[in-house]
């Protein structure tokens, strides 16, 4: 059976290609898209999700926005990598759907209700904010829901400081409940996305599926090579948001280990640290996991083999 998710995400280059993934794997039913702001404000990531859901003939998926400012902070976003649209690069197209009339927290927390306990997985690549908030708001999800499997963090990495990823030290509180939540939860952090780099070879790999969604998808990755490079020295980009849900699709695509994991609050240098504790085996208790190791030609045959079946989409 395909696996049910819920993506909550805030499109960004990567997060486009983690959509694009999850709408052309047979092994996953995409049931919701929500939107929070992160990588650009609210407006402009949820402008892009509904372009990406055109680029990808997405129509019968429930789009809904989500929360516009952290619990706590200002709003942060990230031009340099990601441009003032927040999908700098191909020509968006005009959205052809609608968005869903509920608030994302919402649409999250009836998506879960209204089906099978145990049987809906949260893929978050974004700030945590609308999870936190739907378990706050309907705590009977943390026991309905499968498991959440997030892209942020790093148990060494970090990108935003020396010790902390974009996603969680844009709302650290956020992430801090979903962490201490008793839900089974994975980490597919930088110390994972590091490793999912979109190499000459795969660019080449992409652009030879021929077809209008993968043209966009390669349009995508050429910005995303150069703000990269000028932003944090990368030669090739890395790709992190479709590793979470290349998790879900193939548990074989990458390694991961149960470890106890925290989400610091109160550093002067390390806010948004999510700290991995591995000086022994992990208690009988504990819920939460990293992942380490990725098979790179196994994920971007999985990236690759949704585009060619998601093909040519008429306009």
């Amino acid at each position: 059976m395909p696996q049910k998710i819920i993506l909550d995400c805030d499109p960004g280059h990567d997060d486009a290609i983690a959509l694009l993934l999850a709408h052309g794997n047979p092994e996953i039913e995409l049931l919701a898209v929500t939107t929070v702001m992160g990588n650009q404000t609210l407006e402009k990531v949820t402008r892009n999700a509904l372009s990406v859901a055109r680029v990808a003939g997405i129509t019968d998926v429930p789009f809904a926005a989500g929360c516009a400012r952290p619990l706590v902070r200002t709003v942060e976003t990230a031009p340099d990598i990601h441009g003032e649209s927040g999908l700098d690069g191909p020509v968006l197209p005009e959205p052809a759907i609608e968005l869903d009339s509920r608030h994302a927290v919402d649409l999250i927390i009836d998506t879960v209700m209204s089906h099978e306990p145990g049987t809906v997985t949260l893929v978050p690549t974004g700030a945590l904010t609308n999870i936190a908030l739907a378990v706050r708001k309907e705590p009977r999800i943390a026991q309905r829901v499968k498991e959440v499997v997030l892209m942020g963090g790093g148990y060494h990495t970090g990108n935003w400081s020396a010790v902390a990823e974009f996603n969680i030290i844009i709302d650290p509180e956020a992430a801090h409940i979903v962490f201490h939540e008793k839900w089974p939860l994975t980490m597919v952090g930088l110390d994972l996305t590091h490793q999912a780099l979109a190499t000459d070879d795969v660019v080449q790999r992409i652009a030879a599926v021929g077809t209008a969604p993968a043209t966009f998808v390669g349009e995508l990755l050429e910005f995303f090579r150069t703000s990269y490079r000028d932003a944090q020295g990368f030669a090739a980009p890395p790709v992190h948001d479709p590793c979470a849900v290349a998790l879900v699709i193939d548990p074989k695509v990458m390694t991961t280990r149960r470890v106890p994991l925290d989400v610091e609050l109160t550093g002067t240098k390390t806010l948004g640290m999510t700290v991995a504790d591995f000086r022994a085996p992990a208690p009988a208790d504990c819920t939460t996991s990293v992942a380490m190791d990725l098979d790179h030609e196994r994920f971007w045959d999985l990236v690759i083999d949704a585009l060619e079946r998601i093909g040519e989409v008429q306009a």
